[in-house]
């Protein structure tokens, strides 16, 4: 399956980014109030600078205590990003996420951000390409 495909299914295709800048309790309160996991920093909304995740947070409050939540989100977040393109295919993807140990990928097309895609997304879509496959099978074996 396609990662095109896999934006299709989902039932939001906005990407919630913020801008750098922002101090890291804003971002947490971000997190909570929309129930997500991951947030895309992004100067002008479209490229992103960076992705910041709850697990960012968690590891963060760790090694520093409390006081990390006044520092900016650029202090902690990803730079390094790993991306696709919406002509990935879901199993390539799987691999860099597990290779990675990461749950959130973006999706750029020219450079710009089209979509984000989680962990989830991409089990989902390995599941119901299985449940396809099984039912294709049992078709051609009973003679559909």
């Amino acid at each position: 399956m396609l990662v095109s495909q896999i934006l299709k299914t989902k039932p939001d295709d906005k990407v919630v980014t913020t801008k750098p800048g922002l101090a890291i309790s804003e971002a947490a309160a971000m997190l909570a109030e929309k129930r997500i996991g991951t947030l895309v920093i992004s100067a002008d909304g479209k490229t992103p600078d960076g992705i910041l995740s709850e697990r960012d947070i968690v590891r963060e409050l760790g090694r520093q205590g409390a006081g990390c939540l006044q520092q900016t989100v650029e202090s902690i977040m990803t730079t390094k990003l790993v991306t696709c393109s919406r002509d990935d295919r879901s199993d390539a993807i799987l691999q860099k996420m597990t290779d990675g140990r990461f749950r959130h990928m973006p999706v750029l097309e020219n450079g710009e951000l089209v979509g984000l895609i989680s962990l989830g997304d991409v089990v989902k879509a390995q599941l119901m390409e299985l449940s396809m496959e099984k039912q294709a099978l049992e078709g051609m074996i009973m003679g559909h």
